[in-house]
């Protein structure tokens, strides 16, 4: 990988983004696209627009979205000996947080904490066999009561699970994160590879990082009824079936470093998938297929239904340990994706092409 794209994505990661908390992941986002758009925006949402502006008139209008939202907590109570109680932001595993580092972004800067947990030897059999409901777990800050701990923190505040880049063998990489990070990166990607090839195209495309999906794709919908795009991707991530422990009967068979995903089902207009499969093919990027009989829990599934409708296409990154601090990907997959997109923009020039006949 590029190593100025490297180091975008290792600062994407790194800043903190829980649902609703976007800014600091968006503010890397928006530095980094500045040079290859016509015009960057940010709407009241969070949602950050990047577009550049197609050859000619009445232009069908192409939007790709990826979420720069990740998991998280929130602090809810803060007891009379200081500790803090939290609620989930997105879909938390109770099972992983105990005994987790993490980090208060508070008004006045980032405070180190951790998830407290009843040592072993103090517990039961029972016990060892239960999780702890997540409203029962508390962060330490080390204060001495709430009086202190209230110097530093306050009800609402974000936070983060401790997490670093770790670079694992061949260009496999875990981070937090990476759902769906590993899609506003692409979107990102994509802009920079169309600038750079000095060529228009024949749409007016926008690059979205949206905000909000993890708790309801509300970025998406909001940022598709801003843009009322003709043609939309949506980049992110899937369950890769390459590990021991998942079913291949869930997601078929999905594994890291062999292309991309693309989705069928409901959600995704024909032609468009037919679009991006022959690309793929003329081009030699190697893909993978997912069937969605029902919705697809991405934003794909808002930008399909907005006002009129959007023809509506999933391009995702086989992922491991999904919603873990060790989210896994191959470099490569991210790549093969932005290339992928590229070479299918090329190939649109009407909106009339993907009614179906």
């Amino acid at each position: 990988m590029r190593k100025e794209s490297l180091k975008f994505l290792e600062q994407l990661l790194d800043a903190p983004s829980p649902s609703g908390y976007e800014q600091p992941a968006q503010r890397v986002f928006r530095d980094y696209v500045a040079p290859f758009c016509d015009e960057l925006t940010t709407d009241v949402m969070g949602n950050v627009f990047a577009r550049i502006n197609g050859k000619g008139k009445n232009l069908p209008r192409v939007m790709i979205v990826g979420h720069t939202d990740e998991i998280g907590l929130q602090v809810k109570y803060i007891d009379d000996k200081g500790f803090l109680y939290f609620a989930a932001v997105g879909g938390v595993d109770a099972h992983l947080t105990p005994g987790k580092g993490v980090n208060i972004h508070t008004a006045n800067g980032v405070i180190s904490g951790v998830i407290g947990k009843k040592p072993i030897h103090l517990m039961d059999a029972k016990d060892r066999e239960t999780v702890v409901k997540l409203e029962a777990q508390y962060i330490d800050i080390g204060a001495a009561d709430k009086k202190e701990a209230q110097k530093f923190v306050r009800v609402g505040d974000a936070v983060t699970f401790v997490s670093s880049f770790t670079r694992l063998q061949g260009d496999r990489v875990a981070s937090r994160g990476f759902d769906d990070k590993a899609g506003c990166f692409v979107v990102a990607e994509v802009l920079r590879l169309v600038a750079a090839s000095g060529k228009k195209l024949a749409v007016d495309l926008y690059g979205v990082s949206s905000v909000q999906e993890e708790i309801g794709m509300r970025g998406g919908t909001t940022s598709s009824y801003t843009v009322n795009p003709d043609v939309g991707i949506c980049v992110e991530v899937d369950f890769a079936t390459d590990q021991p422990d998942v079913d291949k009967k869930h997601n078929g068979e999905v594994a890291l470093g062999k292309g991309p995903i693309l989705a069928r089902g409901a959600n995704i207009n024909h032609h468009l998938f037919e679009l991006l499969s022959k690309t793929a093919e003329k081009e030699k990027i190697a893909i993978q297929h997912t069937s969605a009989p029902r919705g697809t829990g991405t934003d794909a599934n808002v930008m399909q239904i907005s006002r009129g409708g959007v023809a509506t296409a999933l391009v995702k990154i086989p992922l491991r340990y999904m919603h873990t601090t060790v989210e896994t990907i191959s470099l490569g997959d991210l790549q093969e994706a932005a290339k992928l997109i590229v070479a299918a923009l090329a190939k649109i020039s009407s909106r009339e092409e993907f009614i179906p006949q």
